[in-house]
């Protein structure tokens, strides 16, 4: 199992003393310490660095580590643009780019950013869908496209991503609708089910719906998003996620944990929820670390690192 983590692009991660500009030496501590990717994560709802921005400056200084996205809000932007800036960075960083998706949430949490994108919240997850389908006509050339929320009768030459056909797209969710899209149509999954056997049962259907869709479904990577904190306790870290999660969500940690995945307490008891998780059949767990400030963040990065090989850093 590989394991990644998220740079901590949200300003509530690096103030009131912290340098946004120090994420460019976390993101090569990453490397060195033998993570397998660097994933960002996306949103209008609170200050951060923006995420394709914070990849291109990662893909300068790092030569291994894959990058990515989790997940990428594309309703935020113009799908056009977009697809040119995702193969400039999936070139710039040699084809180690992944881009993760995903519609956003009902609520305060998703209305507003179409709001503010002036597009409409209904339908969604087809927009989501075909703008996928036009980033991929774009990377293989294609000169028009017509779909229901895009149509072109005349593309612009569009810039080729390093890897022919573009970087693999994963999509983030796990309602019943979103697993079946997945297996049909996507190259990964990256949710972050609060059970490792909801994880289990997710994978399942994703699997299915892929062979169904006459698609390999091994070929679709079974990643995780889940937060992690490592400490001397479980009640020690518990504390300090309580504090996160109300910082980034403005939520306690117990409704936060009621739909997120979490792995907190000491390195064993990390090492086992994650090897839990491993067992349900993922593949590439990316870690989003509990803590506030950006030296703790990288205090956090060496207890992750420290875990060894039982957890496949």
């Amino acid at each position: 199992m590989d394991i990644g983590v998220f740079l901590p692009t949200g300003q509530a991660q690096w103030t009131p003393a912290g340098d946004p500009r120090d994420l460019i030496g976390f993101a090569r501590r990453a490397e060195q310490s033998g993570f397998a990717s660097l994933f960002v994560n996306d949103s209008l709802l609170s200050p951060r660095i923006e995420p394709l921005t914070m990849l291109a400056a990662v893909a300068a200084v790092t030569d291994r580590i894959g990058l990515g996205t989790g997940a990428l809000l594309p309703v935020l932007r113009r799908p056009v643009l977009v697809a040119q800036t995702l193969a400039s960075v999936d070139l710039l960083s040699g084809g180690r780019l992944t881009v993760a998706v995903g519609a956003g949430f009902p609520g305060r949490f998703g209305r507003p950013l179409h709001a503010w994108s002036q597009v409409p919240w209904e339908r969604r997850f087809a927009r989501l869908d075909e703008t996928v389908g036009l980033w991929r006509a774009l990377w293989t050339g294609a000169s028009s496209f017509h779909g229901e929320f895009h149509s072109f009768d005349a593309l612009p030459p569009a810039t080729a991503p390093f890897r022919p056909g573009g970087p693999p797209i994963w999509l983030g969710g796990a309602t019943p609708a979103a697993l079946a899209r997945t297996g049909r149509h996507y190259d990964g999954w990256l949710p972050y089910p609060p059970d490792p056997a909801d994880y289990a049962a997710g994978l399942s259907a994703v699997r299915t719906a892929a062979t169904e869709a006459d698609r390999d479904p091994d070929a679709v990577t079974p990643a995780l998003f889940v937060n992690v904190r490592i400490d001397r306790s479980r009640a020690a870290a518990r504390e300090v996620m309580d504090a996160y999660a109300r910082a980034n969500y403005g939520l306690p940690l117990d409704e936060v944990q009621q739909i997120q995945a979490f792995a907190l307490g000491t390195p064993a008891e990390v090492a086992a929820t994650l090897q839990s998780y491993a067992a349900a059949g993922a593949r590439h767990v990316v870690a989003r670390l509990g803590a506030l400030d950006l030296p703790a963040q990288r205090e956090q990065l060496e207890r992750l690192a420290g875990l060894g090989a039982g957890v496949g850093v």
